[in-house]
């Protein structure tokens, strides 16, 4: 058979780690002419975490285009809850109906998406080819009315699979699809040329926040967002920095910034000291971020499946420090710690690790083979081909 052609739904194109992995993902497989890849997002900008994030300032749209991927998108704007299948228009769905006839196979990026398949599916316009859910949460409670949705598609037999990053996550969306929906597990990888260590890159972000070469430095890499717990951290930096009066605390992803009134009053409410804590916000030089670190810490209360900080973190040099959710135990096994949700515990982490630094640098440097992304690439690719094969042999 000729190229696959895949069609990647995307609830938008904003700041965040799943879209990350999908769009290094679909990118990879384009470039290597495993596929034809196109992308349709259902919001041209994002308003998230008091930021307003338009489509093609996005790092991840430019990745799209310069790999020749053709983004298209229903201009609308993205929020705290995805839209319902009944609000779309008809215009819309015209160019939905569009992208989704010229498709071998369609992925979404996460259940949100899901609900303008089911409205096309109610106009008659959703096509009788392979439908794969791409899952990033390993708590599908969450998800709002996506998770229905979900539900829906998966009992009228149009959903084909589902493609998890983590064992948790597939486990915990199994309990809402039927036995017929396939499910593949295919942990995330990264790109390991990007994610390395520099020694020479440990100091220009340190120098430009006034951080000397040997002072400890914490950094929690997330949205400012109940998920993410930032006000677990921030208690664990008022633990933490009472007993090490040298450590420096960075804060960076959407809503990570001085203008966030909610931020800056969970600074004050825990005690942890506003001079040591450096809000960077959304960053796209991720890789140096995580260099002038030693600590990647994740304080995640739930939702998490396979957190890219993780292995970004500690393949660039960092230790990673995790809450245990997900399979974050799983990520941080031999080069980390897995922490209870507590603060004291989660200081007393910091510590140990800061105690024996050159041994868990060592550690997370050591297991890089396994986190590089040519296997999750293969897998992808696999998962994808014989999706199409399958509807290629019932056509």
């Amino acid at each position: 058979m000729s190229r696959p052609r895949v069609l990647s739904l995307y609830e938008g194109l904003f700041a965040g780690g799943a879209r990350v992995l999908h769009t290094n993902v679909i990118t990879g497989l384009h470039l290597d002419g495993s596929h034809e890849h196109a992308v349709l997002s259902i919001a041209s900008q994002a308003r998230r975490e008091g930021a307003l994030q338009p489509m093609s300032d996005d790092p991840r749209y430019r990745w799209l285009r310069e790999a020749g991927i053709e983004v298209s998108d229903l201009g609308r704007e993205a929020g705290a809850l995805p839209p319902d299948p009944e609000s779309f228009s008809d215009a819309e769905l015209d160019v939905a109906a569009a992208a989704v006839a010229r498709a071998d196979v369609i992925l979404t990026l996460k259940e949100q998406p899901l609900g303008l398949l089911l409205a096309l599916d109610a106009r008659g316009l959703l096509p009788d080819v392979p439908v794969a859910a791409c899952l990033h949460r390993s708590d599908p409670t969450h998800s709002g009315p996506a998770m229905r949705w979900l539900g829906e598609l998966a009992a009228s037999g149009r959903l084909t699979s589902t493609i998890s990053c983590a064992e948790s996550t597939s486990d915990a969306y199994a309990r809402f699809t039927p036995p017929s929906v396939e499910r593949f597990v295919i942990p995330n990888g990264i790109d390991l040329a990007r994610y390395r260590p520099k020694p020479h890159e440990r100091m220009p972000l340190r120098t430009r926040l006034g951080i000397a070469p040997n002072v400890p430095v914490i950094l929690l890499a997330a949205r400012f967002d109940a998920m993410k717990d930032p006000g677990l951290f921030l208690r664990a930096v008022g633990v933490h920095a009472a007993r090490d009066s040298r450590a420096q605390y960075v804060m960076c992803g959407a809503g990570m910034t001085a203008d966030n009134a909610a931020l800056t009053a969970a600074i004050a409410e825990a005690g942890a000291p506003a001079e040591r804590v450096h809000l960077l916000g959304i960053r796209d030089d991720m890789p140096r971020v995580y260099r002038a670190a030693d600590i990647v810490a994740l304080t995640s209360a739930f939702g998490e499946a396979s957190p890219l900080c993780l292995i970004e973190g500690a393949a660039s040099g960092a230790t990673p420090v995790t809450t245990a959710v997900g399979d974050s135990a799983q990520v941080v096994a031999g080069i980390g710690l897995v922490t209870p949700h507590d603060a004291q515990a989660i200081a007393s982490a910091w510590t140990r690790v800061i105690a024996r630094r050159p041994d868990y640098r060592a550690a997370a440097l050591a297991a890089r083979p396994r986190m590089g992304a040519d296997r999750m690439l293969d897998e992808y690719r696999g998962a994808i081909d014989g999706l199409a094969e399958r509807a290629e042999a019932a056509a």
